[in-house]
């Protein structure tokens, strides 16, 4: 499987949350690819974050609005996806002002992880780790206690 994320704003380099990122990127048997652009008018960073998406890639877009899921119930999700032939998911991340329309649109999958509001370098290293979760869910690893 690989995982790309794509987000608006860059993550300062031996920053605690870019130290996070690399461990859990070393942990990962997928492979995790995170690509950055630097804050800018909301258009530009919607133009930026579709034109990077990967051919036949599942998308999930990172929004507050979106579904509250387990992690098992989205572990359940990218499953059904690899079944399907599916072998790239991207997730996006948008900036302060959040996602245009267009861009939930391209969405397979709008997730929230909750109602609070964190900085966008935290919430790149807590998807880094539930991209770890996810995979250990899956391959059934005691990582994951439910």
């Amino acid at each position: 499987m690989k995982i790309d994320i794509l987000a608006i704003g860059k993550c300062k380099k031996g920053s605690p949350e870019d130290l996070i990122i690399k461990e859990y990127q070393k942990r990962l048997g997928w492979h995790l690819q995170i690509d950055e652009k630097d804050n800018d008018e909301p258009q530009k960073e919607a133009a930026f974050l579709l034109s990077h998406i990967p051919n036949n890639a599942k998308v999930i877009v990172l929004d507050e609005r979106g579904e509250n899921l387990t992690s098992l119930e989205l572990a359940h999700k990218i499953n059904d996806w690899q079944l399907n032939g599916v072998s790239d998911i991207c997730f996006l991340i948008g900036g302060a002002d959040g996602h245009t329309d267009e861009v939930r649109r391209r969405a397979d999958l709008i997730l929230s992880f909750g109602k609070l509001t964190m900085p966008h370098m935290l919430i790149r290293a807590v998807l880094a780790e539930q991209i770890y979760r996810l995979e250990t869910i899956l391959k059934g690893h005691p990582y994951h206690r439910a």
